[in-house]
């Protein structure tokens, strides 16, 4: 029988990304809402690391099942790393992303080359019933663009350009996108540890 695993996250966007590439794991895999949680949980952690075991650890108590979280954001480092931990809730949590992407475009005006560099960091965490906990963190790096491009992706996607790729992450296909992403990198390194683990 496959294993019970919650992922605390409401993004359906995000979940499918996740189920893509946990697919091959023998485990069902349930959103917040499937599992029939409602909770809010305060991230006041002051790291990715910290914010995304707030999260796993508060739904694991819940259920008492193994329980994933991720917790991502994008650091400019033209702009101290911002808006880092506060991705989702930079110029508050309701503000539409294009006009989180142009003021960061704007903040970033004059700049050129490799003083654009930006980067999106993914951590995820896992928490299971016995107290087990494990953190991976992963990172795709990149340039903030000058202009919005690309519609497949979602947040801040349009302005992360990938050089080697001559893309922004909203111009890659789904397949290419989840192997380089910070999530999939995150993900792949996830996955070994619950094989080893959840046995």
């Amino acid at each position: 029988m496959s294993k019970k695993v919650i992922f605390a996250t409401g993004n359906a966007g995000k979940l499918e990304e996740i189920k893509m590439i946990l697919s091959d794991l023998d485990i069902e895999l349930l959103s917040m809402k499937e599992a029939g949680i409602e909770v809010d949980i305060v991230e006041d952690g002051t790291s990715f690391e910290e914010n995304a075991m707030i999260k796993a650890k508060t739904i694991m108590e819940l259920t008492g099942e193994i329980t994933l979280a991720d917790d991502s954001g994008l650091e400019v480092d033209y702009l101290n790393k911002e808006p880092g931990i506060y991705s989702a809730r930079y110029m508050g949590e309701n503000t539409p992303y294009n006009i989180k992407n142009k003021s960061i475009i704007d903040r970033l005006e004059g700049v050129e080359g490799q003083d654009r560099s930006a980067r999106f960091v993914c951590v995820i965490a896992a928490v299971f019933p016995d107290g087990r906990a494990f953190t991976t963190r992963a990172t795709i790096e990149g340039l903030i663009g000058y202009e919005e491009k690309g519609d497949n992706g979602f947040g801040y996607d349009p302005i992360v350009y990938i050089p080697e790729y001559n893309a922004t992450t909203a111009q890659l296909t789904a397949q290419i996108k989840n192997t380089i992403s910070h999530r999939g990198k995150a993900l792949e390194q996830m996955k070994e540890i619950l094989k080893k683990n959840y046995n």
